[in-house]
């Protein structure tokens, strides 16, 4: 029988997050560019534009995570379509990802004051310049501390594509523990590198929203 050391176990647990942490960086890059597109048609003047983008939206807030990674890795092998587990982790934290994002950034855009649309349409500005250098500069002050605060919910929600047989660091949790029989001492370890993850971000987006409160009251 292997005998299995404290720094074999940190070693392996260590090797699997550098998945979690691709994983998490895939999914808010791709949320994020996905989201934004989402949040330009959710906000659009075309009725269908705004109606594609707000079913989408409830769809993947509605449903469970999980369920979304099942359809992905499972349901399009149903046709024919070999998807390696990392793909459909990735697809379905992606799309995921995006349905929250443009919702945090649906909030802070419509935070902004209405005057400041009138006062760039009233300098001849068409929409998407009213966006660029109007509306979305103020926004983005507003939305920074929740965008960084969801990506703590994607780093913890990359744990459930173990489900479908991607190797990330919850799963590789199991795996050694099967292999060592020390499940107190394994998953203890999970437990903090999740932590060492997600507190630095949880942090950060405190100080901000902290800064910019202060920021705010200057003004």
């Amino acid at each position: 029988m292997i005998e299995f050391t404290f720094w074999d176990i940190l070693r392996n647990l260590l090797l699997a997050t550098r998945w979690t942490i691709l994983l998490s960086l895939v999914s808010f890059i791709g949320g994020g560019v996905v989201g934004l597109g989402l949040l330009f048609l959710r906000i659009s003047k075309r009725k269908a534009f705004r109606t594609v983008a707000k079913y989408y939206i409830e769809l993947f807030q509605g449903t469970p995570l999980l369920m979304q990674l099942f359809i992905a890795f499972f349901g399009l092998g149903l046709f024919g379509i070999d998807v390696p587990a990392w793909l459909a982790a990735g697809l379905a934290l992606t799309l995921w990802s995006a349905a929250f994002l443009a919702e945090i950034w649906r909030g802070c855009v419509e935070a902004v004051a209405r005057g400041q649309w009138e006062a760039s349409a009233s300098l001849g500005m068409g929409r998407l310049q009213q966006m660029r250098y109007v509306i979305l500069p103020q926004a983005l002050r507003v939305a920074i501390p929740p965008t960084v605060g969801f990506s703590v919910q994607i780093v913890k929600g990359t744990a459930l594509t173990s489900i479908i047989g991607f190797v990330e660091l919850s799963k590789a949790g199991t795996v050694v523990t099967n292999a060592t029989f020390q499940p107190f001492t394994v998953y203890g370890l999970v437990a903090l590198i999740y932590f060492a993850l997600c507190w630095p971000l949880s942090k950060s987006s405190q100080i901000l929203e902290r800064k910019l409160n202060v920021a705010h009251r200057n003004h």
